[in-house]
């Protein structure tokens, strides 16, 4: 066969391939994300709208290249089915927001790169083999570690008039790591002198009855971060407030929303960084060759409107520290 009568045969030939097979160089790509928050949290749509923007910049946009499935849930049971169906759909990779969706993703999947965000002690959790060469499938951006919480203790006993006992609320289900924590602040607790009480909660009535003990012991009130406490951060305020509780918080946003102090991660820068772990692993990047990366960036958000109306008074050297002062 001549030459050109094979460039015409094989034109010909192209010309009849089906239309996906030739356009899929320019085909979207898929990625799942599971968000442990309610769909209406103002600020989970802030981390989400930050992981979007940093994909955009990036060269990943809905409109061009990127198909984005994403599903919002805040109980373990519900996260748990959403990534079954996330999982289903096939995508090349996966964002988890919280323990509860990391775990829920990898319950079914040991081979769909999964990158995640606002994990504590991925290691301890056993999500990962190391920081530095986490292995498997998995990857991301590590939360607090357990000794975060012996300084959220110190917080509340600088307050004036100081806590005398500090329970510690959380929701077993979405907080698998509260022992760990736990753990840490019961060690911390002598040399603040102090006593600790466990605080496990399952709803809002139970927040109540709760708070309402504290109140008579003259206690105050340290809240871990887990989906549960993120979701319920409303009622917990003003409970709280009702009951004349000092609290310390875990992320900047419930002191804007009205708690005392908080002392945490910027969980959205996050989900920024997060992006690039997303953009590399669609160029061929194996998550097990990622490292962890551990928290970059912390505030201290003191709330005075909230403190004068409990009656506190909060040190000028820990003001002086605050990267933001609510007034």
């Amino acid at each position: 066969m001549r030459r050109r009568e094979f460039i015409t045969l094989l034109g010909g030939v192209a010309g009849g391939w089906p239309l996906a097979a030739r356009a899929q160089p320019d085909r979207k790509r898929l990625i799942g994300v599971l968000m442990g928050a309610l769909e209406s949290d103002a600020a989970a749509q802030s981390r989400f709208a930050a992981f979007r923007g940093a994909l955009a910049k990036l060269g990943w946009t809905e409109d061009g290249n990127l198909r984005i499935e994403l599903r919002w849930g805040a109980d373990a049971t519900l996260l748990t089915r959403y990534a079954a169906e996330l999982v289903a759909l096939g995508p090349e990779v996966l964002l988890a927001d919280t323990t509860p969706s990391l775990e829920g993703l990898r319950r079914q999947t040991r081979t769909i790169p999964i990158v995640f965000v606002n994990v504590a002690d991925p290691i301890g959790q056993g999500f990962v083999a190391s920081l530095a060469r986490p292995g498997g499938n998995i990857t991301g951006f590590s939360a607090f570690d357990a000794p975060m919480a012996s300084k959220w203790l110190g917080m509340l006993t600088q307050i004036t008039p100081p806590v005398a006992r500090v329970a510690v609320l959380f929701n077993p289900a979405t907080a698998p790591f509260a022992g760990l924590m736990l753990h840490a602040i019961e060690e911390a607790a002598p040399s603040f002198a102090v006593a600790v009480q466990a605080a496990p909660v399952n709803g809002d009535s139970e927040i109540e009855t709760m708070m309402a003990g504290l109140a008579h012991e003259h206690g105050g009130l340290l809240v871990l971060p887990t989906v549960f406490t993120m979701s319920h951060r409303e009622p917990i305020i003003a409970i709280a407030a009702k009951h004349r509780l000092p609290a310390v918080y875990p992320y900047p946003f419930f002191a804007a929303d009205g708690g005392l102090m908080s002392y945490g991660l910027d969980i959205v820068d996050q989900h920024r960084r997060a992006a690039d772990y997303v953009d590399r692993i669609l160029k061929g990047a194996k998550p097990g060759d990622l490292p962890v990366q551990l928290p970059t960036k912390f505030e201290l958000v003191i709330n005075l409107r909230t403190a004068k109306a409990l009656g506190l008074t909060v040190p000028q050297s820990m003001l002086l520290l605050a990267d933001e002062v609510i007034e």
